[in-house]
């Protein structure tokens, strides 16, 4: 008998007692459903999380950690590691195309008789080029505001709101440090399951310089033309300014493939574990299958005698009990697969993050769960194979 034929024999089999395949199906569905579920929102958190934190648009961050020796030697540069002079210095470099400089301070912000804790920022025109303020009313910071230093700023959706209790903050003059600003523009509310509203207002770094009587420069961030670029020009900038600070290694650049490499393996780990706890699921469906193979041979046991008797071998009566239960397992294993990527991919839509449902997952479903059918079919098909003729003849 072909495969074929023993194919249709089992789905035969299968249709013959929908209910209960469909039942037995059920821990197959599960478990490989929520294997898949697991995994696809494990590898999708992975990518977004190290697409945050790479970023898309060929940037890198350069960081200053000097030594003791180096602290007490200088110790007013660890306040302001950064000055005016290293930005234009660091332009020049070929391999940059903007550098962006940022100095932000948390404090306390008035507006009337209000007061709200928030972050100022202080930004230069560049981090409009290459860091996106997507503002949902009012205008974004112009060229003017940041030649002038104009007392103009753009908040955060979350700030307007909890500053000004529901009221429209544009055109509103509020006091950092006494100094009067006013807000021309209110960003976008954050979307994503891992998206939270913190009080925000950037301000000119021009502005922010006046306000805090301060020229202390906290972040600089680098922007290359290709990927290929970025680590050189990482590398030179650091350099420009060890050499200009007279330090050795203080100015470096943050690795951010390696910071990524943690993070995929972290969440890899934690997939796998996760996933591990899911597949017990796999192993009750294995024992249901075996299960109702082993009623489906006592049920048949007048079957299998027929068949010897005509002249099937002890080889083909376990081969045809092996089909059937690698049928019912890779068909709970495909709806499974189909139930885990629908699940996967509403999870994604409401968090923010991809659903990385891929191809060797599919087939590592599949293939699982033909294991499963071949590894607990063994047993009832070994049994039904091992029948007398004669005895299951006289079975009733």
């Amino acid at each position: 008998m072909s495969i074929l034929e023993n194919i249709k024999i089992a789905l035969s089999s299968l249709l013959t007692h929908k209910m209960r395949s469909i039942l037995t199906m059920l821990g197959i569905i599960i478990g490989v459903g929520s294997v898949i579920a697991i995994v696809a929102i494990g590898q999708g958190g992975e990518a977004m999380l190290k697409s945050q934190l790479v970023g898309s648009g060929n940037t890198i961050e350069l960081l200053y950690t000097p030594s003791e020796e180096e602290m007490q030697r200088d110790p007013n540069l660890l306040m302001s590691p950064f000055t005016q002079e290293d930005i234009s210095d660091i332009e020049t470099i070929p391999e940059v195309t903007n550098v962006v400089a940022t100095s932000s301070e948390f404090g306390s912000i008035r507006y009337q008789e209000n007061i709200l804790e928030a972050y100022i920022t202080g930004i230069n025109q560049t981090y409009l080029d290459v860091n996106e303020l997507d503002v949902a009313s009012g205008r974004n910071l112009l060229s003017a505001d940041f030649l002038g230093g104009s007392r103009t700023a753009v908040v955060s959706d979350s700030f307007g709101e909890e500053l000004f209790d529901g009221d429209d903050p544009l055109g509103k003059v509020i006091r950092i440090q006494s100094q009067p600003v006013e807000i021309v523009g209110v960003l976008e509310k954050p979307t994503g399951f891992l998206s939270f509203g913190s009080n925000e207002v950037y301000i000119p770094w021009n502005t922010w310089r006046n306000t805090f009587n301060s020229e202390h420069i906290g972040q600089v961030t680098l922007q290359a033309e290709t990927a290929e670029d970025l680590e050189e020009a990482g590398t030179k900038a650091a350099d420009m300014l060890n050499r200009i600070h007279g330090t050795e290694e203080a100015y470096h650049v943050l690795n951010m493939e390696e910071i990524a490499a943690g993070i995929g393996q972290v969440t890899r780990i934690m997939t796998i574990i996760i996933g591990s706890i899911a597949g017990v699921s796999l192993l009750v469906g294995g024992i249901g299958v075996m299960n109702i193979m082993l009623v489906s041979v006592t049920e048949r046991t007048r079957e299998i005698g027929v068949r010897m008797s005509l002249g099937a071998t002890r080889g083909q009566i376990l081969v045809q009990f092996l089909i059937e239960s690698v049928t019912l397992t890779l068909i709970g294993g495909t709806i499974g697969i189909l139930l885990g990527g629908g699940v996967a991919n509403i999870v994604s839509h409401f968090a923010g993050w991809p659903s990385l449902v891929s191809f060797p997952v599919i087939i590592g479903g599949l293939l699982f769960s033909m294991i499963i059918g071949i590894v607990f079919g063994i047993l009832p098909a070994n049994k039904a194979s091992s029948l007398d003729p004669i005895e299951s003849l006289r079975y009733e």
